[in-house]
């Protein structure tokens, strides 16, 4: 009972340990790049998408933070197996690339947990080329032991200014069954969720602390007079924000 809980658990205190470094380093960019303007975006495909869904346009959120979807690679795309085809095509990355209007020292986070297909490698390499920082979140020891599947023979976390890393299995699939070798329970979106949100708090924090500005975080919709403060921020932080409000 209570297997995977006590197995997210473990890959928290893990990560506690192991990513300090990293967590701060991130935390500095998104501080920097609210401080001076900077863009901030995130991607993912498929179920990696799903964090860039969980950054984007909700309560408790970072403001500034711009996901980018490719329509190809969601979840809502049908016959489903058609994502993964799409996040195996060379060049789709880059067409999805070409959709942002990408500036030097602006940020990119992106989420892939193996790191080895050609679109995230595809939007990592033509991002880099355009002066824009990396943020990978991947799992180091489960890209490490693929190949990757992008004509490069490059990784995410081989093109990224920083790696995050989840710590999760080989394979996502974190809890074994008796009497089978197959694995049930991915971890990679909790802990990606974790990771990405205690950056988005610290980062938040220090804007006010240090630097005495609002924090762009939104309001509640649901509160009373959610809609004008998140109205405020929009206006201070417009040169940031590129999805319609």
């Amino acid at each position: 009972m209570y297997d995977y809980f006590n197995k997210v658990q473990t890959l928290l205190k893990t990560v506690e340990k192991e990513d300090q470094d990293s967590i701060k380093k991130a935390t500095d960019l998104i501080v920097s790049a609210n401080k001076n303007k900077n863009s901030i975006y995130i991607f993912g495909a498929s179920h990696a998408g799903i964090l860039a869904q969980e950054l984007y346009y909700r309560a408790g959120g970072m403001i500034t933070i711009n996901a980018i979807f490719g329509r190809e690679v969601m979840l809502d795309r049908q016959p489903i197996t058609f994502t993964s085809d799409m996040e195996r095509l060379d060049g789709y990355g880059t067409q999805i690339g070409k959709t942002v209007d990408f500036k030097p020292n602006d940020i990119l986070i992106l989420h892939s947990v193996s790191g080895r297909n050609p679109v995230i490698i595809d939007l990592a390499l033509y991002a880099r080329k355009l002066g824009v920082k990396i943020i990978s979140l991947t799992n180091l020891k489960y890209s490490k032991s693929v190949t990757s599947r992008h004509p490069s023979g490059k990784r995410l976390f081989e093109l990224s200014d920083i790696v995050l890393d989840n710590q999760g299995d080989i394979g996502d699939a974190s809890c074994e069954i008796q009497n089978t070798k197959q694995k049930v329970g991915p971890t990679s979106t909790v802990i990606g969720a974790a990771i990405l949100n205690e950056i988005v708090v610290e980062a938040s924090r220090r804007l006010v602390s240090e630097y005495h500005l609002d924090a762009p975080v939104f309001y509640s919709a649901n509160l009373d007079g959610g809609d004008a403060k998140n109205q405020k921020l929009v206006n201070e932080y417009k040169d940031m924000i590129h999805y319609k409000f």
